[in-house]
């Protein structure tokens, strides 16, 4: 098997604690390492220590990262293909995207700085306001359910941080490859480290960094919401709004929201509103969702995809199949499953269904009306709203809990470097201070 070692302050290290990673059927692929507190207590001095590079010598490793982590990638693209279940043309789109984000990451860091602060860095930081870090060290707690996730925290290596990743159990192998990529750019390895650890081990990282990120779902939002030093990012519950009209030349841009990146994501749609009756948008979305084929939808090992569909089946008492749980799993035979797309009609605006979110193409159709208001369309990360109606869109511009509005044929996936994901990361790395 691969061995996955963790990348501490003095280079790779292989512990006697091992994790046993399986592909989607069962095969072993591969055993990381994953260390004790006391290594990662120790690590994590070592990183508040590390001197900070210069901003030319940052930027230039960071070019040639991205370039050394897309070079001669079909085999780790196979592998994580093999251990996530996700679409091959998913990892490759997402190995291209973190390579772009190493070249772009301290671009993409500078949309996010006040137009009138100067940088430490910059000569005309001579009085003024100046944009400067809150802390040294960054932590992050990856998430497993996609590769693209690792394309953010590179903006605080660009900023000067020194950086801490402890990956996803279910799928280590694209930061180890991404971090091994910076070092031989020229990142010490008192810079960036891997992590790999136990769940109990795992807050030693976030208690030793000046902050952190810690992806999960809601109990990682109710664990750190009084935490100011940590960044949750849980949940998107993204939603598509479409208001009285035709809605046939939006279909396509729906049938995408739901079901493109294998429909895992965050910003996947989850919940579609529509103002009158949305049973035949219900039956137009399942006949195209039911069309896909497997080879653009998630794979699982059988029995997670059997539990999944048990869940939905209790999830969705008392609503409407239009794709239901009875047809979800596609058994290939050797262990895994592919699972299908489901589609549930809601009886009101107000079902509590309408905030579930699974790992698989699923959404929730539900009438909405005037009446309504915004209540239902609240906590949404993307909402992609079908209208032309100007008050309406003005309203949901100023919701709080709205965190990115698109407008008509832009699906909820739409993403770009130099846009805010859940407002920009450097709202939180970032202060400015005086200089006078």
């Amino acid at each position: 098997m691969l061995a996955v070692d963790a990348l501490g302050p003095a280079g790779p290290y292989r512990s006697r604690k091992q994790l046993t990673v399986t592909d989607v059927t069962g095969v072993p692929v591969a055993s990381v390492s994953l260390v004790p507190r006391l290594y990662v207590t120790r690590t994590m001095s070592a990183l508040h220590r590390a001197a900070e590079l210069p901003l030319a010598q940052r930027l230039r490793a960071l070019a040639t990262a991205g370039s050394l982590f897309a070079k001669d990638s079909d085999d780790y693209v196979d592998l994580v293909t093999r251990v996530s279940g996700l679409p091959l043309d998913d990892i490759r789109f997402a190995a291209n995207a973190i390579s772009e984000a190493c070249c772009t990451a301290f671009e993409a860091a500078q949309q996010g700085r006040p137009r009138g602060a100067s940088t430490v860095e910059d000569d005309r930081a001579v009085e003024g306001a100046v944009w400067t870090r809150r802390g040294h060290v960054f932590a992050v707690h990856a998430a497993g359910n996609h590769p693209a996730v690792h394309s953010l925290w590179l903006q605080a290596l660009a900023l000067g941080y020194r950086v801490a990743v402890r990956p996803s159990r279910r799928e280590p192998f694209t930061p180890h490859r991404l971090i091994a990529a910076l070092r031989a750019a020229g990142f010490p390895d008192d810079h960036v480290v891997l992590l790999p650890c136990e769940h109990d081990v795992a807050d030693e990282i976030l208690r030793c960094a000046d902050l952190g990120m810690a992806y999960g779902g809601d109990e990682v939002i109710a664990k750190y919401a009084g935490n100011p030093r940590v960044l949750p990012q849980g949940p998107g519950r993204s939603k598509i709004l479409v208001t009285a009209g035709d809605w046939a030349p939006f279909l396509d841009t729906i049938v995408s929201s739901i079901a493109h990146h294998g429909g895992v994501g965050c910003i996947n749609a989850t919940g579609i509103l529509v103002e009158g009756d949305p049973a035949p948008l219900a039956a137009a979305l399942a006949a195209r969702l039911s069309a896909l084929p497997d080879t653009v939808l998630p794979r699982y090992p059988l029995a997670a995809a059997v539990a999944l569909r048990d869940h939905l089946a209790q999830r969705a008492a008392g609503t409407r199949p239009f794709l239901g749980a009875d047809q979800l799993i596609h058994d290939l035979g050797d262990g895994s499953a592919v699972l299908r797309p489901a589609l549930h009609l809601l009886p009101s605006a107000a079902s509590p269904q309408l905030g579930a979110e699974l790992p698989f193409p699923c959404a929730w159709i539900a009438p909405w009306t005037r009446a309504d208001g915004l209540a239902p369309l609240r906590n949404t990360l993307v909402l992609t709203a079908i209208t032309d109606d100007r008050p309406l869109i003005a309203a949901l511009l100023s919701e709080p809990t709205i965190a990115n509005l698109y407008l008509g044929n832009r699906p909820t996936h739409y993403f770009h470097p130099h846009l805010p994901h859940d407002s920009y990361l450097t709202d939180f790395l970032m202060r400015t201070k005086s200089l006078a």
